[in-house]
């Protein structure tokens, strides 16, 4: 084969070092920062979030249309929530305020008080203090001398009612020589002599029978008479207990009214509170007023005080004129979000009431906004059925879970359910939006906007000044040392790399804001009055190395020959592909040796081993599909594919997936089946599809920093680099180290846009015209030494006897298109 300058395609596809990098201006944000008056921004790129949170904003008071705003952790995705819906909140009215009330009809209902926004904890204020007034007022009332001469009078003629009663019997019954005695046991009639004393037993017994007779009839017929007396007395008690009711009453009446009416006064215009005065009053007046039993030794504990049945529990309280809420649960439990009735313990026993009953974020938010983490919350057991059952009807009930049914003794109140007019904003990840639409129809019918937070952003001048002010703001909140312009032009440069994209920024500022913390701890180690560019710099390799072991310990087994891997010399059927891992959020690039076998028989096909044992994945088998499907539809067209290959990533024991290797591996088919040697200094990364043209691959700066840490540890010729698709050069955001290998010619980049360009820069030979036919003469070309040798193992194969007549047909063609 003639010799062929490869040096030629190498230098029409290698990148300057310019390219390599792209860098901010750190003039540029000084003078940007420089400018007066400008405000921090909020929703930096989230333009399509912003539009769909405005349209479920102007549709405050539709049911359904709920919000789901999902994207990365770290993008600002409750800033631009709590921003747009603070702005639409300061517009709307304050909601009415919430409280709960005695139902004196039913205790375990309480009742719900709704009140014009700032009235409720001025109405539960005057409620205490007329409750503070009210029993020393009663107390006087009670105790004036009117009225106790009232009552006096009342027990005395009821007193001398009952005596005259008795006293009538006795008289009476005294003509039948009995007497009425009270003993211990009750009432009895006694036999007595002519001076009206009472018989002893002896002269009793000595009586003629007649006479005993006599007198037991006579007994018998006075104990019934007492007893129909004695029937009457409960009733002449009860008339004095009601006697005396009406006596209290009548004395309770002028001063319950007294304490009453500057409160109907205030609260004319309430409807409701006036309803709950009136049944107040009428409490006080025909209650059973246990308030007034003494109280017990220590004092009453004001927590079971009868008295606060005449008090409103405040159960969500607002201002008027401050908007509407605004809430965030970042602990959406069910009984925060419903909320919860507390127990006391009394004399050993739990009880409840109503002044226990606790607001849940559900309520807290009525009439405004909740915003809630999505994930927290499916985490919670019953919270999501909770909260759609809320929306769905539109009330929320404050009672404990299904689950808990039959939980304790305690007999829980049932208060009356609040409506719960309310927007919800649920913030979580893409996955759980996803699998929440696909998987639960009430989500589809309740959270009817998705809005979607970008991850990054084009890095246009106006964007680097936008994130450099909020970067700045960001620093001050966290009372940061001030950040210099360079120092923000360098976390603009690691934002784009975050971003994976020379042309984008991160919007994941909470990575950058860590990234400033711990650049302030490297400049307060110093003594420094700012973070400069070096304290950034410094604070990105303090981070890259804290989980280095791994691939330090991967470079350190390639130096010691644990790990194949060549990087000088050339082979054939072998060559670098790269590869990353991630480990906590951090990623970095190996070279893993790859290589490729052939052997006669078979029709093309190509055995992916790492498939084979079970440690690939499907796109990466995928992508060794595409190679056979390559091989065939370029060099099958003209004679019969007499062969198999196989293709493994040697000394791989982990799990491979995705098809970024598929360029390198084709390339070692390829190598394999001509007997080109590639060139192993020169590492590979890319896909390929069907036609042999090279697609973009994620992860290009890891892989190519990786490979380049091998050849600087090993020794750096100047012919070593890397191939990348040319797809790529817009992601490139390269460590300073490789530039200026770059730069200095000691370490090079190649784009290419085909697999022949590839094989071209790795073998030094000329691709040749991708047509797949067989050389006439001596091949001078990649293809034609493919498609030479390709001809040869068919011949070969047929010679052995396995031809068929399809292969016979093809062969004929093959010549036929020779001559």
């Amino acid at each position: 084969m003639d010799e062929f300058d490869g040096e030629m395609p190498r230098a029409r596809h290698r990148l300057p070092a310019e390219s390599l990098r792209r860098v901010t201006d750190p003039a540029a944000i000084a003078a940007v920062l420089a400018e007066p008056g400008e405000t921090v921004p909020v929703g930096l790129g989230q333009e399509r979030a912003e539009e769909a949170l405005r349209f479920a904003l102007a549709m405050n008071h539709v049911g359904g249309y709920h919000v789901f705003l999902f994207g990365l952790p770290g993008t600002g995705r409750h800033a631009i929530a709590l921003h747009h819906i603070g702005e639409t909140a300061r517009r709307l009215p304050a909601p009415e305020d919430l409280a709960y009330r005695y139902d004196f009809s039913d205790p375990q209902r309480p009742r719900l008080l709704k009140l014009p926004a700032g009235t409720a904890r001025v109405l539960s204020d005057d409620l205490q203090n007329f409750t503070r007034q009210l029993e020393p007022a009663v107390n006087a009332a009670f105790e004036a001398k009117a009225h106790q001469e009232r009552i006096e009078a009342l027990e005395s003629a009821h007193k001398e009612r009952e005596s005259r009663a008795i006293e009538a019997i006795v008289q009476a019954c005294a003509e039948d020589r009995l007497k009425l005695l009270q003993t211990g046991d009750g009432w009895a009639f006694v036999p007595v002599d002519e001076a009206g004393e009472p018989l002893e037993p002896e002269r009793y017994e000595a009586l003629p029978a007649k006479e005993k007779a006599r007198i037991e009839q006579a007994v018998e017929r006075w104990r019934q008479r007492l007893v129909e007396v004695l029937d009457e007395f409960p009733a002449w008690r009860e008339a004095l207990y009601a006697a005396i009711r009406r006596a209290e009453r009548e004395a309770l009446e002028p001063v319950v009214r007294h304490l009453l009416t500057p409160l109907r006064e205030k609260y004319a215009g309430l409807s409701a509170v006036i309803g709950l005065l009136d049944e107040i009053e009428q409490d006080i007046l025909d209650g059973e007023r246990e308030w007034l039993e003494d109280e017990e030794e220590g004092g009453r504990n004001p927590a079971f005080s009868p008295l606060i049945r005449y008090q409103i529990h405040v159960l969500v309280a607002h201002e008027a004129g401050e908007g509407a809420p605004v809430v965030f649960e970042d602990n959406p439990s069910y009984a925060n979000l419903v909320g919860w009735v507390e127990t006391l313990q009394q004399l050993g026993e739990r009880i409840t009431h109503f002044q226990l009953i606790r607001a849940g974020a559900l309520a807290r938010a009525r009439g405004g906004f909740l915003l809630l983490d999505a994930e927290r919350l499916l985490a919670q057991p019953a919270a999501w059925d909770a909260l759609k059952r809320a929306l769905q009807r539109r009330e929320v009930r404050i009672e404990p879970p299904p689950e808990a049914a039959g939980w304790g003794s305690v007999r829980m109140l049932e208060p009356e359910p609040i409506d719960c007019p309310l927007k919800v904003i649920l913030i979580g990840s893409a996955d759980t939006f996803h699998t929440l639409f696909d998987l639960d129809d009430d989500f589809q019918d309740l959270f009817k906007i998705p809005a979607e937070a970008a991850d990054d952003v084009p890095r246009t001048p106006e964007a680097e000044a936008g994130l450099a002010r909020l970067l700045l703001h960001l620093a001050r909140e966290n009372a940061l040392r001030p950040p210099s312009a360079a120092a923000l032009a360098a976390v603009l440069d690691q934002a784009a790399r975050e971003a994976e994209h020379a042309h984008r920024l991160t919007l994941r500022t909470r990575t950058l804001v860590d990234l400033l913390r711990e650049a302030d701890a490297l400049a307060h180690a110093e003594g420094a009055h700012e973070i400069g560019a070096a304290h950034v710099c410094a604070a990105v390799r303090a981070r890259e190395r804290r989980l280095a072991r791994h691939a330090e310990e991967t470079i350190e087994a390639m130096l010691e020959g644990e790990l194949l891997i060549t990087t000088e010399g050339a082979r054939a059927g072998q060559i670098n592909g790269l590869v990353v891992v991630d480990v906590a959020h951090q990623s970095y690039g190996y070279p893993v040796r790859i290589t490729a076998t052939v052997r006669l028989g078979g029709e093309g096909e190509v055995v992916d081993i790492e498939r084979e044992t079970e440690l690939g994945g499907a796109i990466h088998s995928k992508g060794v599909m595409i190679l056979a499907s390559f091989l065939a539809g370029r060099f099958g067209r003209h004679q019969p594919l007499s062969l198999s290959a196989s293709l493994v990533m040697e000394q791989s024991y982990a799990f491979v997936e995705g098809d970024s290797a598929s360029l390198a591996e084709l390339c070692a088919l390829l190598s394999a089946i001509s007997g080109l040697p590639l060139a192993q200094g020169i590492a590979v990364t890319g896909s390929v599809n069907q036609f042999g043209e090279v697609q973009v691959i994620g992860g290009v700066n890891e892989k190519i920093e990786g490979f380049f840490a091998l050849c600087a540890r090993r020794r750096l010729t100047g012919e070593q680099g890397v191939i990348i698709p040319r797809g790529n050069v817009r992601h490139l955001m390269l460590r300073e180290e490789v530039v200026e290998a770059v730069r200095a010619g000691r370490f090079s980049i190649w784009t290419v846009e085909t697999v022949d360009e590839a094989m071209a820069l790795l073998t030094g030979l000329p691709a040749g015209a991708p047509d797949g036919r067989i050389p006439t003469g001596r091949a001078r070309t990649v293809n034609e030494a493919v498609a030479a040798q390709l001809r040869r193992m068919a011949e070969i194969h047929a010679a052995a006897g396995e031809g068929t007549p399809l292969r016979r047909r093809w062969r004929r063609q093959g010549k036929e298109e020779r001559d």
